[in-house]
Formats: C-alpha cells, structure tokens, sequence
C-alpha cells in the first residue's frame, strides 16, 4: 500500500529521473513491493497476447499505453500517489503541478455521502399506472428481498439492494403511461454493473405480478446520481501569482473562464473533457469504466435547462480562490478488471485505497486539479504553446529522433513553427552536421520572453458625450488583455486564441489587414521594430466587442510587451499614445478613455482636451470601498465607430438639441463624482437610471440591453445603463453594499433569460 505520511506523494525532481530510477526510487521508500518494482522494470505487467484473448473477442494484440504518476496529491490530510494510463504528456505534468499549489494551500478535501447503483426495470401495458405505483411501493420490502436473496454474499458483506423508487412517464409510449421502477443497490467496493443486472433480470417477474404489466428493458443505469462525489479546495491569491501576473489576475481569470463554461455548452463540452481527461486516465489505470463515467458526468452537467460546467470557481470574502466539483462518480476496487490486469493491481496498490468511495474521492481531485491547470494556463500563458509541444514531440518521435538529440528536435520545431515530421527529419540531418554540445550544453534553455497586459473597463456615465468635451466617470475592472512577445518565424505571427485569430503578421497574400494587424503594424511602427520576426500571443480576458474596452487593452498589452522584450523602457504616456493611435484606427474620433484606463488602470474622472495634442484631464477618484456591480453581455457585438459616427451624424443635424444632452449627461457625471466619495449608492445609481435615459434617447441603446437593464432593475439594482459604445455590448448594474444575495439574484436572472452575466467589484 502506498505510503501515507505527510511528505508520501512529494519526490522531488521526479521528471527528471529515468524510468529505473524512478522505480528504484518508489521501491526505496516502500511505495512499491520488490514484486512490483521488478514487474515494472521488466514490463512483466504487460498483458500478453494470450491474456488479453481471455478478456475480449476476436484479439490479435495488446494495445498499450504510457503509465505515469501523479505527484502531490493531499486529500483530507492524507498523501496520495496517483497512477494514470493516458497518452499525452500534458495530463500528469498539469495535475502535478495543480497538486503541488493545492497542497500549499492545505490540501485537496473530499467527501460522498452514499455510493449507490441504479437499476431500472421498465414496465409497459400496465393498467391503472398511478395506482400501480403505489402497489409496488407497498411491495417494496417483498421486492429488496427478493433481490438480495439474488446475490447473499453482497449482502454479508454489507451491501445490497436497499430501496426502491417508482416514477412514470406519462405519453411517451404508444403503450400507454410508462413505470420504471428504480432498484437502488449498494455494491459496496464492486464496480456492481453485472450484480445489478441480475438483481433487475430477478425481480421483473415479481413487478409484473405486482402490476399486470409487461417488463420490457432491465439493466443498470449509467447516471450514478445516487454516487455523488464532491471535492473542494481553497487556494490564497499570493499562491497564484508568477509569470508575470498577479494572483488576483490568475483568480479573476479563472473565474471568468468558469463563467463562460456555465452559461455556453460549447465551452462547456471542452471544460468539462479536461476535467475528465484526468479522471479517465486514473479509471482506466484502476480498471473501471471510462465510459460509464464520462456518461454519467455528461449526462449530469446537461441536468436542468443546459448543458454546464461541472466546476465552479469563485472567491471567498478574503479574495482566495475557492474551486469545487460535483459529479456522480461510482467506481469500484474488486472483482475481476483488477484481477485480470496485473498492471491494474499494481496501480490499486500504488494509489492505496481502502475503498471504492475513497478512489472515488481521489479521481475527484485529479478532475479538480486538471481543472485548474487548464484554466490557470488559459487565463495566463494560454494553452496554446502546451499544445504546440505536445505536437512537436509527437513529429520528433514520428521522425524516429534518437534520445541524445530529441529535446533539441522539439525546441527547434517549436521555433520555426513549421511543426511537420518532414521538417523534423530536416533538423536531425542539420543537427547531425554540428558539433556535438559541450558538456552542459543539453540542458534546456527557456526561451526569452516578455509579457504585457492593459485593462478592461467600464464606463458608469459619460458615454458619447465624452467625445464632445463633457466629463466621464470610468473604472478598470479585474478583467485584463495579456500579451507575450517573443522571437517567431519568418514574417512573424500573431495569435489570439479567444478570438479565433492566428496568422501572420506580415501576409503578402493578404487582400487587405483587418483592424488588429493594421494596429499592430502601427505599433511596430512606432516602437521600430517592423523588421523584426516576432511571435505575439493575444490572451484575452475580455469579451470581444462587448464594450469592455478589448482593443485599447490589446494595444496596451502588445506595446508593453514589446518595449519589455527590446528593454525600451517606454513610460506610461507613451504607451498611451501609442493606444490612442490604434483606438482612432478602430473607432474613428474615439475620447480616449479606453485607451486611458486600458494604461493606467485607475478609477478616473475623464475629460479630452479641446485643444488637439493637449493631454487629457484626468482625476483618480478615491473609493471608500470597492463598488459591487454585475456586468450583463449582450452577446451582440458592440461596434463603438458605427455608433459614434451615429451619434455624430446626429449631432451634426441638430447641435443645440445633442448639445443639451451632451450637457446634462455632463452634470450627472459630475455629480456623481460626489455621491463616489460620499460611499452613496442609491444615489449614484438614480444617476445612472437617467443617465440611461439620455442615451437611450441618442438611440446608442438597444432591445437585449433594454432586456438586461429591465431585469436588474427587477432583482433589485440600485442603478441599470449601458456601458461603452451601445448597439449591443455590455450593461452594468449597481448592487447594494449590503445585501451580498442581490448580486447574485441579478446575475442569475440573467443567465436565466440566456445572457452571460459578470459579478465583479471595482474600485
């Protein structure tokens, strides 16, 4: 059994062991029996061929794949080593790693209340099916023990079938109402799919005594709901920080990513795959079910009116993150997959469980922990260079690179980002012409890079009439743009994974550059460095065209990584500037607020200057404490340029009648200005209500977010307008300080009503 003592899952530099001394290691420390270790060494644990005909039809081989161990792990004060059977790389590395943060922050916790399996026997041609019902409820103890008499070692051991549940299904057979009775079998540590199908085979005679029905279907049901699983953990900011991001930028993140997987299945379908890339593999190592699992976790998250996350990540009173999945999870430790398979028994022994609920426990864990990894790559470095190895190694092993000079083979791949097996072949005859590396010289060298970020934001008044001179009120919100700059191929490329982009940044079959290129040319411009071959990836954390200030940010971003990259040492108003300049390229005659917050991130009272080439009045208006408000997603792009050249066009028609709105938006922004530092909500948002008003009569509003704003001013909003350039785009609302459920009852109604909604603090 595997070692439980506080440091039994922590070897230090185990990636760095070969295969041999990573066993010698585990049999060192009693983690592995010498029958183990040798069997391992040997790969004795290989099924033969002769084996694996005994377990499947038709067999003409065995069909392998890598066995790992996941490090770290600490569930309920107790030290786990995690054995997987996966084939990409990523999985064990990730979940170590997100294992290893976890266990610094307390360790993993975990609990099932029940481990129960469902039959089900379907019963057609019953008549009289409500009063049936009740009759085979009143037979139930009649039925358990003829299901129990089925099976009576399960029953000495503990186990066995313990209730019975009936439910109808009204019009929906052309036999009539349908009864499905529901058998409820504890298995105990058997994964029990066989046991219950011969309890359901053995009392079908008995229900359709009971009924006067026929038994058509009976066989176990994959949705384990009656074997729920939960895992939870509770990590401080200060643990998620590095690479260049703070924790509180890694937690928002993460958050924001969650609340994407809730409201879209499509995202979704692929958060809640990585989740189960982790479980799978450990299932599959320990001989259970991969499939019935994944059915039943599916079949969970579509519960109820969508397809969701099985995951939710928020953050607690004191700002850490805290992560917690839920999912139907029955598994089992006995019975013939863990005999038939001495690979399997030697995971069994390795991960050390007592019993099938305790492994279920675990495989809980692991899907939390990959999760997070995901999520923590996503919302810093993105994901995408993850991928880019996996598939650099996986032409470098296509290639047939030897040993000595593989890694090399993967880190020039990955450099050319010409990620072919030809072009593998290519650099092992290059590699091959050169002298051999100096002692020292394998050693990986991280690739130089730089990273950038520039802020989202939200505007609380003063849209539109900003560009005419009046005031407007702006805050940063905990959302940000992330650039990484560093040396790429020939022609350079830009990639941002979000928004589907990725090509290159100088295409000379380009019929025409779209507004994101012509940005970034400009900014090479001005920074000199058209000529250089760079690679920038993009990670947004802000919705494209939602009016969260997403371009102002990316220029940001992309400008303060490349002055990183090349030490150019550019100040604030520089970068500033710079931003401006690509605002104008996107939006026209912007303000430049968002070109403002996107660079200084400060709440600020704004003003543009009449005069051109004069800087802007900025004022950062002091919080006394941090403004709750619910951002509300229209989903509809918001296209700033077509609405400010709207309101434009307006304005050049009647001057005095816009002047005067232009005016009294300009007064409530200045008002509101007080009621920030008075701490008086209600009051700002009366303001923001007229506010409103004004701009929904400069007709910038537009039906969805008419819909959202209705809807937070029903749940309880003290304050409901449009954020940004209008058309579509965002909303907020303000929430009270005081009741914390407010909040939360307005950004669900959203999601109710099929928007995304955002709960977020600014200050």
């Amino acid at each position: 059994m595997a070692s439980r003592t506080a440091d039994g899952s922590r070897i230090a530099h185990f990636y760095r062991f070969s295969v041999s001394e990573r066993l010698r290691t585990l049999f060192e420390r009693g983690l592995l029996s010498e029958e183990d270790y040798h069997s391992l060494l040997s790969s004795q644990q290989v099924l033969s061929a002769e084996e694996a005909d005994r377990l499947i039809e038709n067999v003409i081989g065995v069909f392998s794949l890598p066995l790992g161990l996941g490090l770290n792990f600490q569930m309920n004060s107790r030290d786990y080593l995690v054995p997987f059977a996966v084939e990409e790389p990523s999985i064990v590395a990730a979940v170590s790693s997100a294992a290893k943060t976890v266990r610094r922050a307390g360790g993993f916790n975990a609990a099932c209340e029940e481990s129960l399996l469902i039959g089900q026997i379907q019963v057609v041609d019953v008549p009289q099916p409500a009063k049936m019902r009740s009759h085979l409820l009143q037979h139930h103890e009649e039925i358990l023990d003829l299901a129990n008499s089925l099976h009576p070692k399960m029953v000495a051991r503990g186990g066995g079938a313990r209730e019975v549940e009936v439910h109808l299904h009204p019009h929906h057979s052309r036999r009539g109402e349908m009864v499905v009775v529901h058998l409820l079998v504890d298995t105990r540590d058997a994964m029990g799919a066989n046991l219950v199908n011969t309890m359901c085979e053995g009392v079908a005679p008995l229900i359709e005594k009971i009924t006067g029905g026929t038994v058509f279907l009976r066989i176990i049901s994959n949705l384990t709901d009656r074997s729920m699983v939960r895992a939870e953990v509770e990590i401080p900011t200060e643990l998620l920080g590095g690479r260049g991001f703070t924790g509180d930028q890694v937690r928002d993140g993460i958050i924001l990513a969650t609340e994407f997987a809730t409201v879209d299945p499509y995202r979704a379908a692929t958060h809640n795959k990585g989740i189960l890339n982790g479980i799978d593999a450990v299932a599959i190592a320990t001989g259970n079910d991969w499939r019935a699992i994944d059915a039943a976790a599916h079949a969970y998250a579509g519960r109820g009116h969508g397809y969701t996350s099985l995951t939710k990540w928020y953050a607690n009173e004191a700002g850490d993150l805290i992560g917690s999945l839920e999912l139907p999870l029955k598994v089992g430790i006995v019975g013939g997959q863990v005999q038939s398979n001495p690979a399997v028994a030697i995971c069994h022994r390795l991960v050390g469980v007592e019993s099938a609920p305790e492994l279920a426990q675990v495989m809980a864990c692991v899907g939390l922990a990959q999760n997070f990894a995901a999520l923590r790559a996503l919302s810093t470095d993105g994901i995408q260079r993850g991928h880019m190895m996996l598939h650099a190694r996986s032409c470098a092993v296509a290639a047939g690179a030897p040993p000595e000079v593989f890694e090399r083979v993967v880190e020039r791949l990955i450099e050319c980002g010409d990620i072919k097996v030809w072009k593998a072949e290519e650099i092992m005859v290059d590699l091959s012409d050169e002298e051999p590396p100096t002692e020292g010289a394998s050693e990986r060298i991280e690739e130089q890079h730089r990273t950038g970020a520039g802020h989202g934001k939200v505007i609380l008044l003063g849209e539109h009439a900003v560009v005419y001179g009046s005031h407007a009120i702006a805050a940063p919100i905990p959302l940000a743009i992330q650039a990484r700059v560093q040396a790429g191929p020939k022609g350079g490329r830009v990639m941002i994974p979000r928004w589907g982009v990725e090509s290159p940044l100088r295409d000379p079959n380009a019929q025409s550059p779209t507004s994101i290129h012509e940005c970034l040319n400009l900014i090479f411009k001005r920074l000199e460095v058209e000529e250089r071959d760079l690679q920038i990836e993009i990670f947004s954390h802000v919705p494209r065209a939602m009016g969260l200030g997403g371009s102002a940010a990316l220029a940001v971003a992309v400008t303060r990584a490349i002055s990183d990259y090349f030490e150019l040492q550019l100040v604030d108003k520089e970068i500033n500037d710079i931003a401006y300049a690509c605002e104008q390229i996107i939006h026209g005659t912007p303000s430049g607020i968002d070109n403002a917050l996107a660079t200084y991130g400060r709440f600020l009272l704004y003003r543009k200057s009449p005069e051109p080439g004069e800087p802007a009045f900025m004022e950062t208006l002091e919080v006394p404490r941090a403004i709750p408000i619910v951002i509300g997603l229209t989903g509809v792009e918001s296209l700033t340029a077509r609405m400010v050249a709207q309101v434009r066009r307006s304005w050049e028609n009647k001057r005095a009648l816009y002047e005067r709105i232009f005016s009294q938006i300009d007064g409530l922004t200045l008002e509101a200005v007080d009621a920030i530092a008075a701490d008086d909500l209600p009051h700002l948002g009366e303001l923001m209500n007229v506010c409103h008003g004004l701009l929904n009569a400069l007709q910038v509003s537009s039906p969805e977010l008419e819909e959202l704003i209705g809807i937070a001013r029903r749940h309880g909003a003290l304050g409901a307008k449009l954020t940004g350039g209008g058309g579509g785009g965002s909303m907020i609302a303000l929430c009270p300080h005081e009741d914390p459920a407010v909040s939360e009852g307005i950004a669900s109604a959203m999601r109710q009503a099929g928007y995304r909604a955002i709960q977020t603090e600014i200050d």
